[in-house]
C-alpha cells in the first residue's frame, strides 16, 4: 500500500463549515499550534522523553566543497507544487553568497537538459556524483525540495512501520525513491571525516536519510519518544483546526495520522527498528540531517513575501541571515521560532553518529 503526500499549499483550502468564522480560518493554524505545544508539554511533563549526551567531535572542513541542488514543481501533474525551483535558486544563491562552493550540480524539471531532469536515474547518478571520490575533509552538500511520500517498511528498521520516500518527477512509471536506498547510494560506506549536510524541504522528511540519531533543540540525542503522545497531541491539533476552518480533509487527515500514533504505542529506546538502524545505519562520516517535518507530518509550500517557497526553506535561510555564525543545535531552535504558529511541522535534526552539534553551522 502506497501513501504519497503532497506538500501543503497554504494557500489552498477545502470549503466546510466554519465555527468561529473567517478569524476562526484565518488564524486555525496559530491557534491549533499553541494549543498543540501545551498538550505536549503537559504529556512530556508527565512521560518524560529519555535523552542522552552527544559525545563525538565533528570533524573540520579543511577540503573540496561539492553541493547538489534538487527542486521538483511537477508541472502538468496532479499536485504540481510552485515553490521548489525557487528554493534551489534561493539556496544555492545564499550558500555560494556566503560559503566557499567549488563544484555544483542543480537538477529542476525546467531545464532542457535530459541529464539535469530529477528523473529517478538522473537522481541516484546525481547522489553517485556527489560523494564520488570524497575523501576526509571534504564537505558534501545536498538540498532536496519537493514531493516527499511514505509506503509500508518492508525490513523492520522503521519505528513508525512505515518508510519515507523522494517522489522523482516520473514517479508515475519510475516509481519512489525509498529512503533505504537514498541511504545505500549517497550515505553509506562515506569515509571518516568527511562532511555530508543534507536540507530536506519535503513532506515525511524527518529520517528520509535513515540516520539513527534525532536531536532535541537542547542538542541532546532522543532515545526514547512515546507515539502515544504525539499522536494525543495531533488528535487534538485536527480537531481544533476544524473546528476554526472546517476544512474536512484536512481534519480526516489529522485525525488518521493521529489514530495511527496513538495505536502504535511507545517508539523509540528498547524497540527493535532502533537497535537495527543503530546498528545498520551508524556512519563513520560526519551526516547531519535538516528536515522539513517528522516522518508524519507534511511540509509546506507557501507564498512568503510575495514569492512560493518551502517554508523550511525560507526559514534556514532567514535565521542564517540573521546569525550566520550560529551553531547547529541554536540553527535548529531558530528555524522551529520562525516557522512557529504559522506551520503544524516542526523542522527535525538528525545524524550518523553522536555528535555534538554546538559547534558554529558551517560548509
Amino acid at each position: 500500500h502506497r501513501i504519497t503526500c503532497t506538500k501543503w499549499k497554504v494557500q489552498r483550502r477545502d470549503k466546510g463549515t466554519i465555527m468561529f468564522g473567517k478569524a476562526g480560518k484565518k488564524y486555525a493554524d496559530q491557534i491549533a499550534g499553541h494549543l498543540e505545544k501545551a498538550v505536549g508539554q503537559h504529556l512530556a511533563s508527565k512521560a518524560p522523553q529519555s535523552t542522552e549526551q552527544a559525545t563525538e567531535t565533528l570533524g573540520k572542513v579543511t577540503g573540496q566543497r561539492r553541493a547538489l541542488f534538487i527542486g521538483i514543481n511537477y508541472f502538468g501533474q496532479k499536485g504540481e507544487l510552485r515553490g521548489c525551483i525557487n528554493d534551489v535558486h534561493n539556496i544555492k544563491g545564499f550558500l555560494t553568497s556566503n560559503f566557499r562552493i567549488d563544484e555544483v550540480l542543480v537538477l529542476t524539471d525546467d531545464q532542457k537538459d535530459p541529464t539535469k531532469i530529477p528523473n529517478r536515474k538522473n537522481i541516484l547518478a546525481a547522489f553517485r556524483w556527489l560523494r564520488d571520490g570524497a575523501k576526509a575533509g571534504d564537505s558534501l552538500i545536498f538540498h532536496y525540495s519537493g514531493h516527499g511520500g511514505s509506503v509500508e517498511d518492508k525490513d523492520g528498521d522503521e519505528e513508525d512501520g512505515m518508510d519515507e520516500t523522494l517522489i522523482p518527477v516520473d514517479y508515475q512509471k519510475a516509481g519512489h525513491i525509498v529512503d533505504d536506498e537514498v541511504h545505500d547510494v549517497l550515505v553509506r560506506g562515506l569515509p571518516k571525516g568527511v562532511r555530508l549536510t543534507s536540507i530536506m524541504d519535503c513532506c515525511h522528511s524527518e529520517s528520509i536519510l535513515d540516520l539513527p540519531y534525532i536531536y532535541t533543540v537542547n542538542g541532546d540525542l532522543q532515545i526514547i519518544e512515546t507515539s502515544k503522545s504525539e499522536g494525543i497531541v495531533t488528535l487534538v491539533g485536527a480537531g481544533t483546526r476544524f473546528l476554526l476552518d472546517g476544512n474536512k480533509k484536512r481534519a480526516a487527515s489529522g485525525i488518521t495520522q493521529g489514530m495511527k500514533l496513538l495505536m502504535s504505542g511507545n517508539k523509540g529506546g528498547n524497540s527493535k527498528a532502533r537497535e537495527k538502524t543503530i546498528k545498520t545505519r551508524s556512519t563513520e562520516a560526519d551526516v547531519i540531517q535538516f528536515s522539513g517535518c517528522r516522518d508524519s507530518q507534511t511540509s509546506a509550500d507557501a507564498k512568503i513575501d510575495g514569492e512560493m517557497t518551502g517554508a523550511m526553506s525560507h526559514a534556514l535561510i532567514s535565521s542564517l541571515k540573521q546569525n550566520k555564525d550560529q551553531d547547529y543545535t541554536h540553527l535548529l531552535q531558530s528555524m522551529r521560532k520562525i516557522l512557529e504558529g504559522k506551520y503544524t511541522q516542526i523542522v527535525m535534526m538528525s545524524a550518523g553518529r553522536k555528535l555534538v552539534l554546538e559547534q558554529p553551522f558551517t560548509i
